[in-house]
């Protein structure tokens, strides 16, 4: 299975993108992270609307998308582990976790979601949440293979 991590912004080098790569690098799936950019418009739906078609258009065909959005579900990571588990073992050849920008997501990523996924009600700074999704990809990992990180 391929995960994608369709992003935003552009992480510059340091403390998250190290994290990220560090967490990411310890899967055995591989993890392709796509950095969107659009140059700022003036108006807001606008720009979020160019957003969100680059976001799906780095999602390769056939993949399970997952929309982070604070307004999504919350799921613990025994749970986020067994949905992972049933799609690799189902034969999805990918997931695509998309991140919006600052503005948040655009309408048509939420319509085309199969999941549309929050880390809770706080609000995460976008880089951070690329943090916390590759941790939670090897915790599911971690739970799905008996491994001892996970202590539930």
């Amino acid at each position: 299975m391929n995960i994608v991590v369709a992003a935003v912004g552009r992480a510059k080098p340091g403390a998250e993108r190290d994290l990220f790569d560090s967490y990411a690098g310890r899967l055995p799936w591989r993890v392709d992270l796509k950095e969107i950019e659009i140059k700022k418009e003036s108006a807001l739906d606008v720009r979020r609307a160019r957003e969100g078609e680059a976001l799906l258009a780095a999602v390769p065909e056939g993949a399970r998308i997952v929309a982070l959005d604070e307004r999504g579900k919350s799921e613990g990571s025994e749970a986020f582990a067994k949905r992972i588990g049933r799609w690799r073992d189902d034969g999805v050849r990918a997931v695509g976790f998309l991140i919006g920008g600052a503005d948040g997501l655009d309408d048509a990523v939420r319509k085309r979601a199969d999941l549309i996924m929050s880390f809770g009600a706080l609000t995460w700074p976008h880089m951070l949440v690329r943090v916390l999704l590759a941790e939670q990809l090897y915790r599911a990992h971690t739970i799905l293979t008996g491994h001892p990180y996970h202590r539930a």
